[in-house]
């Protein structure tokens, strides 16, 4: 349900999906975990924000959380994690078509949250959430207050593959966290055993 994303574009490019004129100055990261800062960008422009809205969640349910004040969270991918036996295999969710994705979030005060909607059948083997996807076409109708926006992303507008361990330590930072895993290595585990290690 999206414990882990990647916002490692740069300023320029999140200005020009975004339609930005200023992107406050911060660090690209592979692997962001909650009650990190983050590039969040409200209706007034991008800010700064600590994933953690209300220093309590750092996801919430789209159904039912309250959405007056609202952002999108640019993010160029995230993680997922699937059960395999006794192990959980991570897979690295990015965009298919855009550059970046843009999540659905709300803000209060210098925190934020992703909200999240059932997943599309691109994730539902992986995972029954994930983060709720604004089309670039309709930032404006989310920030402005816009209803219905929150669905699953069209299974086309994702792209799935599956991802070393490495990723399960917090502190790991390294462009090789995206990289693909060999297919056949991610279905035996790194055991070599058919069914995980």
């Amino acid at each position: 349900m999206c414990g882990r994303f990647a916002q490692r574009a740069s300023a320029e490019e999140i200005a020009r999906q975004f339609g930005l004129t200023d992107v406050p100055q911060f660090v690209p990261r592979y692997n962001i975990s909650p009650g990190a800062q983050v590039l969040a960008v409200k209706p007034d422009g991008a800010a700064l924000l600590k994933w953690a809205w209300r220093g309590k969640a750092h996801n919430l349910r789209g159904e039912t959380a309250p959405t007056r004040l609202r952002c999108l969270i640019p993010a160029d991918g995230f993680y997922e994690w699937r059960r395999m036996g006794s192990r959980k295999q991570p897979y690295y969710v990015r965009p298919a078509q855009d550059r970046l994705f843009g999540f659905a979030g709300v803000w209060d005060g210098d925190t934020c949250a992703i909200l999240t909607v059932a997943a599309n059948q691109a994730l539902r083997a992986i995972h029954h959430r994930m983060p709720a996807v604004i089309a670039r076409e309709r930032y404006a109708e989310w920030l402005a207050g816009q209803a219905g926006l929150l669905l699953p992303a069209p299974d086309e507008s994702v792209s799935v593959h599956p991802v070393g361990a490495e990723i399960n330590s917090g502190a790991a930072e390294s462009p090789r966290l995206i990289e693909p895993l060999d297919s056949e290595v991610a279905r035996r585990g790194h055991s070599g055993s058919l069914f995980g290690d």
